[in-house]
């Protein structure tokens, strides 16, 4: 009977310890004048996603470090957050690292990047609007005003999956004053040129904005990539310019692309790279290409003596991301915030 009793006591505990560590999220609209009169069309009211710990309500005198977490190509924050099913549930991640005690309460923020060519690339153009200047000054603006925030740089950081990871280190080695810590997953489209070819090409030159939708993976991502990078008001209707033009190569727009893969212009921010407190990257070995970008770029770091953490492990580019940001990332930016 001392024994049921001990079964039952621990069960209530741990289904209590359980139910304590459960947060709310909401889905709001912030508007951005940055992507006011994008030439694509896109809405500038964007959907955010804001994950509150669970000691946000129930201690209303309190003030949380704030991780803005940004999603992969084709994703949204909605499908990242499990207002839909997919691959991965960000709310369920960051409660498991509470339960097991291996991370800190803080906000997490998701903005929607998915747009008209399923990416923003988290980049700055006519085409997209401007990206950077949303994610790193209005939202985090907004998130300040609006929620119970530290709002400096030290209770700040940035992650991101694949795109996003892209896009963490591309405005976490920009704006070293917005914050402090930064951890990128799996980033994509650090270096490789730009596809020339040329059915390809012609077949993408052909298309309206009503038809991006039916396109393939590889057709979106590169239409994303030269929206991002090489935009031109002067060609509607999707007012970009490809690689390739009429079957002749152009190198001036497969230069504008390179230039923004991340090992070809991270020695330019290297001293921003010093004033962040803490920087992580990590990659699966079988996610062929992005493995062996990370370690380059990890390898660069290492030559201008920037401390950082780098793990290459086993796994693909989604089948151990949740575990990563469970085990590795929350607790990487609970040590390195400021609580």
């Amino acid at each position: 009977m001392k024994r049921l009793f001990l079964v039952t006591l621990l069960f209530c505990l741990g289904a209590f310890s359980t139910f304590a560590q459960k947060g709310t999220k909401e889905r709001i609209k912030v508007h951005s004048k940055a992507l006011e009169g994008n030439l694509i069309g896109d809405p500038a009211d964007r959907e955010v996603t804001v994950y509150l710990p669970p000691s946000y309500a129930a201690n209303p005198d309190k003030r949380f470090p704030v991780l803005y977490m940004l999603h992969g190509f084709t994703d949204t924050d909605s499908q990242w957050f499990g207002w839909e099913k997919h691959w991965i549930n960000l709310q369920d991640v960051i409660e498991q690292s509470l339960a097991e005690g291996l991370s800190k309460e803080m906000i997490v923020v998701m903005p929607n990047a998915f747009n008209r060519f399923k990416g923003s690339m988290y980049a700055s153009s006519v085409t997209i609007g401007d990206w950077e200047t949303f994610v790193t000054q209005e939202l985090v603006s907004y998130i300040d005003a609006n929620y119970r925030t530290i709002p400096t740089k030290e209770s700040r950081g940035l992650a991101g999956h694949s795109m996003g990871g892209y896009g963490t280190l591309r405005l976490g080695m920009k704006n070293p004053e917005v914050y402090s810590a930064i951890y990128a997953l799996s980033p994509c489209c650090m270096d490789g040129g730009a596809s020339t070819n040329s059915e390809l090409m012609k077949k993408l030159e052909s298309l309206s904005p009503d038809q991006l939708q039916e396109t393939s993976f590889m057709e979106i991502a590169m239409l994303a990539t030269s929206a991002a990078f090489a935009p031109n008001p002067k060609n509607p209707p999707l007012f970009l310019d490809l690689p390739v033009k009429d079957g002749e190569v152009r190198q001036n727009i497969i230069n504008k692309i390179v230039a923004n893969r991340t090992l070809n212009f991270v020695d330019q921010y290297i001293l921003n790279l010093k004033k962040l407190k803490a920087i992580a990257i990590d990659a699966g070995l079988q996610d062929r290409g992005i493995s062996e970008a990370t370690k380059s770029l990890h390898e660069t770091l290492d030559s201008y003596q920037i401390d950082h953490f780098y793990e290459s492990y086993e796994g693909d580019h989604l089948n151990r991301i949740a575990e990563r940001i469970q085990t590795k990332a929350l607790p990487f930016f609970s040590e390195n915030l400021k609580f």
